[in-house]
C-alpha cells in the first residue's frame, strides 16, 4: 500500500469527522417540535411513488379524503403534490433529489409517501436516505402488529446516523483495502432512546428493549448502550432490557422471548433489518406503516418497495395499499387527530386480521386495492 493512498485516505476521513462536528453543533440548537393544534394551516406533501406507489397512493388519498373531510374543507389541511421525485425525473436531473423537489417538500409539515425506486439509476444514492437527511428525520417508527399472532412490537429506529450516515461515502484505500464507518452520536442516541421511553410511558407499555450488538462492537454500539441506560433512570416505572440483535433476529416468534418485548429502540442498521423482519413475521412487509419524524418535519411511508413486477405484470391495481394505510393511521394521530387514526388502526385490524371479508394477494383472484380500501373505509363508518 502505497503511503499516499493512506494520506489520501485520512484526508477524506477528516473531511467526513468534519462534516459531523458541524452537524451535532446543529442537533443542540434544534428546535421545539411543532404544536399542531395550535397551526392555522397543516399541509402534506404527497410523493405518489414509483411501480405500485401510484396505485396505492391513490387508495390512501381516498382514505385521507374521507376522513378529513371537514379539516380539508375548512382549509386547515392542505393536500400539495411534490413534483420531480419519480424515477424518470431524477435520471433526467441525476439528483436524488432534485431542486424543485427539495423546495417543495421544505414547504410542507408532513409528508405522505410511496416507495421509490432507489436501485435503477447507476450513480446516484438513496432518495429515501437523502429526504430523511434534507428533513433531518432523526427518528423512524415502526409498529408492527398481528392480533391473531398475539405480536404488538413499536420499534424506535435510529434514523440518519450509523451504519448508513456515510453509505456511499466509504474509502476505497487502494484495490485491496475498503473501508465504511459507522457514526453514533450522545445527542441522536439520547434524543431515540427518550422519544421510546416517553412512548411507552404514554401508551401504557412496561417494557423497553435496546438492541444491539454491543459484544462486538463495542464503541458505537457500547455507546447507544450506554445512553439508553442512562434515560432508563429517568423512567423506573418501565422495566429496561438489553438484547443482542442476532439472537432477537433468531427468536422473534419464540414466546417466552417475546414476553417483555413491547417497545424497542435500535440503532439505523439493526433497525432497518428487524423491523422488516417483525412485519413479515406479522404477515408481510405490505401489512405495516412507518413514520420518520424530525423536530421539524414528519414523513409518512409504507415500508414495502416499488414492487414493479406487478406493474410489469398488469398487477399493479391488486397491490396492497395495507402498508401505506397504516402509515395514514400514524400520520392522523400524529397531527393531531388521535380518533381518526385509532378508528383507521383498528379497522385495518379486522379487515385485515380477525374479519378478514377481503383478501390482497397480488392476483386477481382477489380483492384489487381499490375494493379492499373500500372495505376498510365501510369498516371505519362501522366503528362510528
Amino acid at each position: 500500500m502505497l503511503q499516499a493512498d493512506i494520506e489520501r485516505a485520512k484526508e477524506t476521513f477528516g473531511e467526513l469527522l468534519a462534516s459531523q462536528t458541524e452537524r451535532i453543533e446543529k442537533m443542540k440548537a434544534a428546535p421545539a417540535a411543532p404544536e399542531y393544534e395550535n397551526m392555522d394551516k397543516i399541509i402534506i406533501g404527497v410523493i405518489r411513488g414509483d411501480g405500485i406507489g401510484p396505485y396505492v397512493m391513490k387508495q390512501a388519498l381516498r382514505v385521507v379524503n374521507s376522513m378529513l373531510a371537514k379539516p380539508i374543507a375548512d382549509g386547515r389541511i392542505e393536500i400539495r403534490f411534490i413534483p420531480g421525485l419519480s424515477v424518470d425525473e431524477r435520471r433526467v436531473a441525476m439528483k436524488s433529489i432534485p431542486d424543485e423537489s427539495l423546495e417543495a417538500l421544505l414547504a410542507c409539515d408532513i409528508i405522505l409517501k410511496g416507495p421509490l425506486d432507489n436501485t435503477s439509476i447507476k450513480g446516484l444514492g438513496s432518495s429515501v436516505a437523502a429526504i430523511r437527511r434534507a428533513l433531518d428525520l432523526t427518528v423512524n417508527l415502526r409498529p408492527v402488529k398481528n392480533p391473531i399472532l398475539g405480536y404488538d412490537w413499536v420499534m424506535f429506529r435510529e434514523n440518519i446516523e450509523g451504519a448508513y450516515i456515510w453509505g456511499s461515502k466509504g474509502i476505497q484505500v487502494d484495490d485491496d483495502l475498503a473501508v465504511d464507518f459507522v457514526v453514533e452520536t450522545k445527542q441522536q442516541s439520547t434524543h431515540l432512546a427518550r422519544m421510546a421511553f416517553e412512548y411507552a410511558r404514554k401508551n401504557g407499555r412496561k417494557h423497553v428493549s435496546a438492541v444491539t450488538k454491543c459484544n462486538v462492537i463495542k464503541l458505537t454500539d457500547g455507546n447507544f448502550l450506554n445512553t439508553c441506560r442512562e434515560v432508563a433512570k429517568e423512567y423506573p416505572e418501565i422495566d429496561f432490557n438489553e438484547k443482542l440483535i442476532d439472537i432477537t433476529a433468531s427468536k422473534m416468534t419464540d414466546a417466552e422471548f417475546n414476553a417483555n418485548m413491547e417497545v424497542l429502540v435500535l440503532p439505523n442498521l439493526y433497525g432497518d433489518i428487524i423491523s422488516d423482519v417483525a412485519a413479515e413475521v406479522c404477515g408481510g412487509v405490505g401489512t405495516a406503516g412507518s413514520a420518520n419524524i424530525g423536530s421539524k418535519y414528519a414523513l409518512f411511508e409504507a415500508i414495502h418497495g416499488t414492487a414493479q413486477m406487478l406493474v410489469d405484470n398488469g398487477r399493479a391495481e391488486y397491490a396492497n395499499p395495507s402498508s401505506l394505510l397504516r402509515a395514514v393511521s400514524m400520520l392522523f394521530t400524529h397531527i393531531g387527530y388521535k380518533e381518526e387514526g385509532k378508528k383507521l388502526s383498528d379497522a385495518l385490524d379486522i379487515c385485515g386480521y380477525t374479519e378478514k371479508k377481503l383478501v390482497v394477494t397480488s392476483f386477481p383472484t382477489d380483492a384489487s386495492a381499490e375494493e379492499y380500501t373500500d372495505y376498510v373505509l365501510e369498516t371505519v363508518e362501522r366503528l362510528k
